[in-house]
């Protein structure tokens, strides 16, 4: 027998109906013995996800005010799906205690995770799984940050020791013993931090959606599945703002070898997105032969770009210049650079508020000859382990724009050649994408 764990999240677990198909999926496979659940989530479009309604409760619990009639909402979801499942199970002792806690200020981390906690309750008493509380087997340390190498030791072995089980998302436990979140979408980290310590076969991500899709369904019309992609691929554009999947999920399942497959619990039967280490281009293989595999982007950037002859002589130079954007607390995100160039590509936002100053710095620093500011950029990162070996990707991608009419304000492309990353003004952000997938689709 093999092990495979299983991720469920919030429209998954949304209702009554939901849990029935969730139960349908795990029974299908017999291997399916590690499953990590969501709060419920939305059952329409106008309805409120469980974590919100938990922590609007305890922020009128903060301030001193009566929370009882927002808290029976919630008390009314979880009852109704226990009651449409014929489960024996009460929730009551549980309610009063988080009501308590909420009185008491415990915290907004506890508040949310009871999201979690609760469905998970109802998900191990409706499969007839163990219930293994998140908080006794996934730990974060004094700064806060997750304790793998603790966390995986621990979790291990009580997994030894239980044949099939539910482990809540979202949380864990703080070196001071309190309940400590993930970043929202977190249960996505906890079903990986699951599938390592498990040693498992194969990491289920079972959500609303059919895999990933090669660009934004918003903004290209029909764009094709994703069949296969390695984690460097879905890191690159995962950051670039595609989002079926939290990022941090990828890091305890790639150090661990283990695929990830992104599957859609309302068409089980579509085969999803397979996430793996690495994919061979085989002849004749259609499944690989795409030269890219997504395209993505975000907009409201700026290029700072700095001029000075001899640059490339000049021993320390890029250092002065990220230590002045560290001073001023800016993160860079890209640094495209010529011989008397260098470019620093920030956030619109992170320079707002004293782009003056930090640019007054980057004189006195460097001595610059020149020193220019350009904001309202978007980036588009076309990504593919297809494009080190295809010559002419970058000529098309290129060639395909200037047809279109849309001006470039930089590119850069990383040394592994797994993407290329092009910058347009905002105005031309989605029709740049519309250009790119059409060159390379149509």
């Amino acid at each position: 027998m093999g092990i495979k764990v299983a991720k469920f999240g919030g429209s998954s677990l949304a209702d009554e109906n939901q849990f029935k198909k969730v139960k349908d999926i795990i029974n299908a496979d017999p291997d399916r013995r590690y499953i990590v659940p969501s709060a419920p989530g939305k059952r329409f479009s106008e309805d409120i996800k469980i974590t919100d309604m938990l922590y609007r409760c305890y922020d009128l619990a903060k301030r001193g005010e009566k929370f009882d009639e927002e808290f029976a909402l919630i008390e009314k979801r979880y009852n109704d799906i226990i009651s449409a499942l014929s489960l024996t199970l009460s929730l009551e002792d549980d309610f009063a205690e988080i009501k308590s806690a909420m009185r008491a200020k415990v915290g907004r981390d506890y508040a949310a995770s009871r999201g979690e906690y609760l469905n998970g309750k109802i998900l191990a008493e409706y499969l007839g799984y163990a219930f293994i509380d998140a908080a006794e087997v996934i730990f974060f340390d004094e700064n806060g940050r997750y304790a793998a190498d603790h966390t995986d030791y621990v979790l291990s072995e009580r997994l030894k020791n239980v044949e099939r089980a539910v482990i809540p998302g979202f949380y864990g436990v703080s070196a001071n013993d309190t309940i400590k979140t993930f970043s929202r979408g977190g249960s996505d980290i906890t079903g990986a931090i699951v599938a390592k310590a498990a040693r498992a076969d194969l990491y289920e991500n079972w959500t609303d959606v059919s895999g990933f899709l090669c660009a934004d369904p918003r903004i290209v019309n029909n764009p094709r599945p994703i069949g296969i992609i390695t984690y460097r691929e879905l890191r690159e554009l995962s950051y670039m703002g595609a989002t079926v999947l939290h990022e941090d999920a990828i890091f305890p399942v790639k150090s661990a070898g283990i695929p990830i497959n992104i599957r859609n619990t309302n068409k089980p039967e579509d085969c999803g997105t397979m996430i793996v280490a690495s994919v061979s281009t085989i002849p004749g293989d259609e499944e690989n032969s795409n030269v890219i595999t997504g395209i993505a982007g975000k907009k409201n950037f700026s290029v700072i770009s700095l001029e000075k002859d001899r640059m490339n002589e000049e021993v320390g130079f890029g250092r002065r210049v990220l230590e002045v954007l560290e001073r001023h607390n800016v993160c860079f995100e890209h640094l495209p650079s010529g011989i008397d160039t260098m470019s620093v590509v920030v956030n619109d936002l992170a320079i707002a508020e004293d782009k003056s100053e930090l640019i007054a710095d980057l004189f006195e620093e460097t001595n610059a000859d020149s020193i220019d500011v350009e904001s309202g950029i978007a980036l588009v990162a076309v990504a593919g382990h297809g494009m080190k070996n295809m010559r002419g990707t970058a000529a098309k991608i290129f060639g395909a724009l200037a047809e279109a009419n849309i001006n470039i304000r930089m590119i850069d492309q990383g040394s592994s050649e797994l993407n290329i990353i092009i910058g347009v003004n905002n105005d031309d952000f989605e029709e740049s994408i519309r250009t790119i997938y059409a060159a390379f689709e149509n």
